[in-house]
């Protein structure tokens, strides 16, 4: 199902997938700094079907059909997104009981907002190819991306799916990632104070990211921590290797969610 949030005037795109928020916990799926709903392909579908829980995406401003985001974007741009937006996407939705799923950005978000909100509502994190802070590699990738933009057939590319926001959704995540100030981006302090349980998942061939992000989660973690290192992936675990990732994530949120009372899958 399919619908337009109102967030503050603004319009957020967002689609259900099975259980209603009323009727079982929510995965809601956070996207990459160049996704939106669409992006995700049939996983939400899927995710939704391997869980028994309901999943729910959306296009934060500035991607997919959601209203467009003012540019440049701040530095600041995943924290404004976690902490003042994130929560009103939450309460438009109807969730009740959330497990946070996030890719890369979307993952970055999921941080911010688990160690830095106390909402009960979330009761676990799953963050696939999370940045915690900015590594040499992110850098060249995301410049190597701003080439393809401008020269090659990226723009084209992400227009099928970002429509009139195209220029909005890449401008917004590229202009920021490659500003030298960002180079100083770091969100360790949240793991700390984070008091839910995480899944990590990140492909071996992370052109975005090295382990050392995976690392840095443990390190700093005091609740459990669990991790998914995938062979022959890239920086879309949920792409490139679906089938080891929904069954991951399933099990995780199954475990984890099954532990409240009432808060068994629909359908597992």
């Amino acid at each position: 199902m399919e619908r337009m949030l109102d967030i503050g005037g603004r319009k957020i795109e967002a689609a259900f997938f099975g259980p209603s928020p009323d009727k079982a916990p929510t995965l809601v799926l956070l996207h990459e700094g160049l996704g939106c709903v669409a992006m995700w392909r049939d996983f939400p579908e899927k995710l939704a079907k391997a869980s028994g829980y309901g999943v729910l995406a959306y296009s934060r401003f500035g991607y997919g059909k959601s209203s467009p985001a003012p540019l440049p974007r701040p530095l600041s741009y995943m924290h404004d997104e976690a902490l003042a937006v994130l929560p009103q996407v939450l309460d438009a939705a109807g969730v009740k009981k959330a497990v946070l799923v996030g890719h890369s950005d979307g993952a970055s978000i999921a941080v911010i907002y688990g160690g830095g909100a106390q909402d009960f509502r979330v009761r676990g994190l799953v963050l696939m190819a999370p940045h915690f802070f900015v590594e040499d590699v992110s850098v060249k990738s995301i410049a190597a991306a701003k080439v393809a933009y401008e020269t090659g057939g990226l723009k084209a590319r992400l227009a099928k799916y970002h429509g009139e926001n195209t220029e909005n959704a890449f401008r917004g995540w590229n202009d920021a990632w490659l500003d030298p100030e960002f180079r100083d981006w770091n969100i360790e302090e949240y793991i700390a104070t984070i008091r839910v349980p995480i899944l990590l998942i990140q492909g071996e061939d992370d052109a975005y990211g090295t382990l050392k992000q995976l690392d840095a989660c443990e390190r700093e973690a005091y609740c459990p921590v669990e991790r998914l290192v995938l062979a022959r992936c890239g920086h879309a675990p949920q792409i490139e290797q679906p089938e080891e990732t929904l069954r991951a994530i399933a099990d995780f949120t199954n475990r984890l969610l099954a532990v409240h009372e009432g808060l068994r899958p629909a359908a597992a």
